[in-house]
């Protein structure tokens, strides 16, 4: 491995929104990649997603949408990890980790329980993801257009709110 890159983290802009379909199309080629105009629509959508930039070239990006806990309900709030994707050139540098911990501090923050899919065979997401407290909930057959499964997993929040009562 070669020394880590400096990288930063910071909000996802629209003018990013073609570079990260890039990225998509080569993180998930034949698993229907994200369009440009998709991460466009989840930004106007005001969902919260991260960038992650190297010398000012996007280099990873990061998104979540939340639903807050409804009033005086015991159910708690939710997320759900829409994307996350890295430049292979950067892998393996906590480029991912980074982005996903910033992505759980927003769930966290409202007190959600957090749900992502995820390939079946994708051994590093699977490690990244169980590191952070993720567990396998169910299996989703042919999930992807390539016909892969994907597992749900899902990741409680690490704090709690008040009893509403």
């Amino acid at each position: 491995m070669t020394d880590a890159p400096a990288w930063v983290l910071d909000a996802l802009t629209p003018d990013d929104a073609p570079e990260c379909a890039r990225l998509e199309a080569v993180l998930f080629p034949g698993d229907d990649p994200w369009s440009a105009s998709a991460f466009t629509s989840e930004l106007h959508a005001g969902h919260p997603y991260y960038a992650a930039r190297v010398a000012d070239r996007l280099v990873g990006y990061a998104g979540v949408a939340l639903l807050p806990a409804p009033a005086f309900s015991r159910e708690p709030a939710e997320a759900e990890v829409h994307t996350i994707g890295v430049d292979p050139d950067v892998q393996g540098h906590g480029i991912g980790r980074a982005l996903l911990r910033a992505l759980l501090g927003r769930a966290d923050a409202i007190g959600a329980v957090t749900f992502l899919e995820v390939r079946t065979d994708n051994g590093p997401a699977l490690d990244l993801y169980r590191s952070e407290g993720f567990e396998v909930v169910g299996t989703r057959r042919r999930y992807y257009a390539s016909g892969a499964d994907a597992y749900t997993m899902r990741r409680e929040s690490t704090t709690h709110r008040a009893d509403p009562r």
